[in-house]
């Protein structure tokens, strides 16, 4: 009788305990191989990546490539020995990235691409913000900042590009560039911040407001070279106001300068958004399940899912922030990560 009693004890603490958090089956480890952590938004990813993929029940670990392609595409061949669930690449180099994407696959391990698309070679999904986009958003606000300066579209921008080895940085010069072109009387001067370094995009923005006094407008690529940016016009004695500043990721440095006064908008990149689709497709992808084109939801925001020679692509909206909307608590810059939980898509 003894005997009977403690095996029923046995299976009941079994049942319970099975039901309890520290017995739930984790579906597996992802790892997100992050270019650099020089800036917020990387930092962010990390962040955001890692709460999301928690919440559907993945475990996560990030390495950090320093913006190293070597270093990433020794990453992708440790990474792949691991035999993880799958890998999310935010790639240093498009170019030099596709053969460590295809030995995964090619090893059964799937790959998302985050924020920096591939299209060399197919991955298993593409969480992105629209950057085209982002650049007509920009060249939007550019007309209307140059209009109200000029009295008319018309005026000198210098673009300070991040590295031109990111698809990223490509896209929003093209969206940028293929808007303003119906301004002939816009001169648009666009040079690379190598590497992102904010210290390159200082050096630029110094060179040319001694080479070009009269630019009206500087738009950068991201939130960290404008920081740079206000350094060097300082340093030539100007003020808040002085000359117009554009940034395009929403970093927290760019709603900071919003507040003081010296940028006139921010163009947001959807990191929030852009994590969380990771998560909401990854049992998909992890199980290697087909996903469907169409528009989903996430956080509210209206998606888009294409089927591209590359892979299922979602591509996330962004917005324009300026100082009558910089405390809205929905933009990543502001540091407040949704309470809303993702949910895996069926």
């Amino acid at each position: 009788m003894k005997r009977v009693l403690l095996s029923v004890f046995g299976i009941l603490a079994l049942a319970v305990a099975t039901l309890t958090p520290a017995f739930a089956q984790s579906k597996g480890t992802v790892y997100y191989l992050v270019p650099t952590l020089l800036d917020e938004f990387q930092t962010g990813s990390v962040t955001a990546l890692e709460l999301f993929l928690k919440q559907v029940g993945y475990d996560f670990k990030s390495l950090n490539a320093d913006n190293k392609t070597d270093a990433q595409q020794s990453q992708m061949n440790d990474v792949i020995a691991l035999k993880p669930a799958a890998i999310v690449l935010a790639a240093v180099d498009f170019n030099a990235l596709k053969p460590s994407v295809e030995a995964a696959r090619a090893a059964g391990i799937p790959v998302v691409e985050f924020d920096r698309q591939i299209t060399a070679t197919p991955s298993d999904f593409t969480s992105v913000a629209g950057t085209v986009e982002i650049g007509h958003i920009a060249a939007d606000q550019a007309e209307a900042l140059l209009k109200a300066k000029n009295g008319s579209v018309k005026g000198k921008v210098l673009q300070v590009l991040g590295d031109p080895g990111d698809p990223y940085t490509l896209d929003i010069q093209k969206g940028f560039e293929e808007k303003v072109k119906a301004f002939p009387d816009v001169k648009i001067i666009s040079l690379p911040a190598m590497q992102w370094e904010a210290s390159n995009a200082g050096t630029i923005v110094a060179d040319q407001m001694l080479a070009n006094p009269d630019i009206d407008l500087i738009f950068s690529h991201a939130a960290h070279l404008s920081v740079a940016a206000v350094a060097s016009l300082e340093a030539a004695g100007k003020k808040p106001g002085d000359v117009m500043l554009m940034s395009s990721n929403g970093a927290p440095v760019g709603l900071d300068l919003i507040r003081k006064g010296w940028l006139n908008v921010e163009v947001e990149q959807p990191l929030y958004a852009q994590a969380a689709a990771v998560a909401m497709f990854m049992d998909k992808v992890a199980n290697k399940q087909e996903i469907k084109p169409g528009d989903y939801d996430v956080l509210g925001l209206k998606s888009i899912v294409t089927k591209e020679a590359w892979g299922p692509n979602i591509k996330i909206p962004g917005a324009a922030i300026t100082k009558d909307n910089v405390d809205n608590p929905a933009f990543w810059g502001n540091q407040k990560p949704p309470t809303e939980t993702v949910k895996p898509v069926e």
